[in-house]
């Protein structure tokens, strides 16, 4: 096929767009006919007349140079392979995008407020992938006049950035694990310090297996992950779905080598993960119920996890921040996770102590002082705690 140039353009218009709702004629035209199996059913759908719908095809075959439909004697229209393979292409491409199409929508949308207003508050958010965040942003814009700028990263690179100064606040998730959680717990410690961090409560989601609809290949255990012939679609390293994938397999005792596909190359988000395993390129990967049900796919639950958000102690009477709590505490925040399957509200917008929020998270004994750090801080914790309960935000 000859090398074809990719435009890129957008457009303001009243009605919202989320998500990788990325309209393209061709593309439109593809899963219309897929959708809907005839060109004549594809053209009722799309309110064209057939000879229309049949005339963009033909033009699209002689921009691509590769046949597009095919049909036998008395038998509807169908996709070619190669139309298949490109509908598909396309969809997982920009669902790989999904993140930075939202970030790009959301900037411009705040360059458009500026322009007319000026006076939303900015706060800079790098966190995990997750679906519920962008109604988040929504939600925030909306109510509280507060533009999100949020960037999508794995779960520790974006601790990272909050360690580096690069954002005001980071999201992350953690499994609800008892005992000490050996991998969690080497990996997130160094990136979070009681007495200097504080989490903020956000939501609980399911995570689970992503099987292909009707689970044809019968993978209800993480003992199936394993079998011959599974294709396994791992997560990104840094991230915390990859984490609790390898803490699941270390309980169940399976070598993470075992599971055909895991050094082979990840994918970066959820949605990702679906959209290949609804493209047949993978059998199963780990990701949220959300993401399985938005390409129709079936899902396993296996474990019940927290997101949180976490800033400096310093951070949290920042204006931006206090509009970000009030925000997660507002009904309109609680009405948007109803629409997410598999997310529900977990004290939302309240400031918890790590110790108490991870249960995991345990001293023997009083921590010692870091370098530079008042000593009364290594109790500082404890005392949190106790503000909280008397429902007052730490100083």
């Amino acid at each position: 096929m000859q090398s074809r140039g990719v435009h890129l353009q957008y457009t303001y218009q009243a009605a919202d767009q989320r998500g990788s709702e990325l309209h393209n004629p061709l593309f439109d035209l593809l899963n219309a006919v897929r959708e809907h199996g005839s060109i004549q059913n594809a053209a009722k759908a799309m309110g064209a007349s057939y000879r229309h719908v049949w005339g963009a095809l033909k033009h699209w075959e002689d921009v691509l140079g590769e046949k597009l439909v095919t049909w036998a004697q008395g038998q509807p229209a169908r996709l070619t392979p190669f139309a298949d393979r490109l509908l598909w292409a396309e969809t997982r491409a920009r669902t790989r995008l999904t993140p930075h199409i939202e970030a790009l929508r959301a900037e411009l949308e705040r360059v458009m407020s500026e322009a007319l207003d000026g006076s939303q508050h900015v706060l800079t958010v790098m966190a995990s992938h997750d679906m519920a965040l962008p109604l988040l942003r929504d939600v925030a814009s909306q109510q509280q006049r507060l533009h999100i700028d949020l960037k999508f990263t794995g779960s520790l690179d974006a601790l990272r950035a909050l360690a580096e100064g690069r954002c005001l606040v980071a999201g992350f998730h953690v499994a609800r694990l008892e005992g000490q959680a050996g991998l969690f717990s080497q990996a997130l410690k160094p990136l979070l310090k009681p007495g200097r961090h504080k989490l903020i409560g956000c939501t609980t989601r399911t995570q689970g297996l992503v099987v292909a609809r009707n689970n044809p290949l019968r993978l209800n255990l993480l003992q199936d992950l394993s079998k011959p012939g599974v294709r396994f679609l791992n997560r990104q390293a840094g991230s915390a779905t990859r984490l609790l994938t390898e803490h699941l397999l270390q309980e169940e005792g399976i070598a993470p080598t075992l599971l055909h596909g895991w050094n082979d190359p990840p994918e970066d988000s959820h949605l990702a993960v679906a959209a290949a395993i609804a493209s047949g390129v993978a059998d199963v990967g780990v990701g949220i119920e959300a993401a399985a049900q938005s390409f129709g796919l079936d899902f396993i639950p296996l474990i019940e996890e927290d997101y949180f958000l976490v800033c400096l102690k310093d951070a949290l009477d920042h204006p931006a921040v206090l509009k970000l709590r009030d925000a997660l505490s507002g009904s309109a925040w609680q009405t948007q996770l109803d629409t997410l399957p598999g997310y529900l509200p977990a004290r939302s917008g309240e400031v918890l102590s790590l110790t108490r929020a991870l249960p995991w998270w345990s001293y023997r004994s009083p921590r010692p002082a870091v370098a530079g750090e008042p000593a009364e801080e290594a109790a500082d914790d404890a005392a949190d705690e106790a503000v909280i309960d008397a429902g007052r935000v730490p100083e």
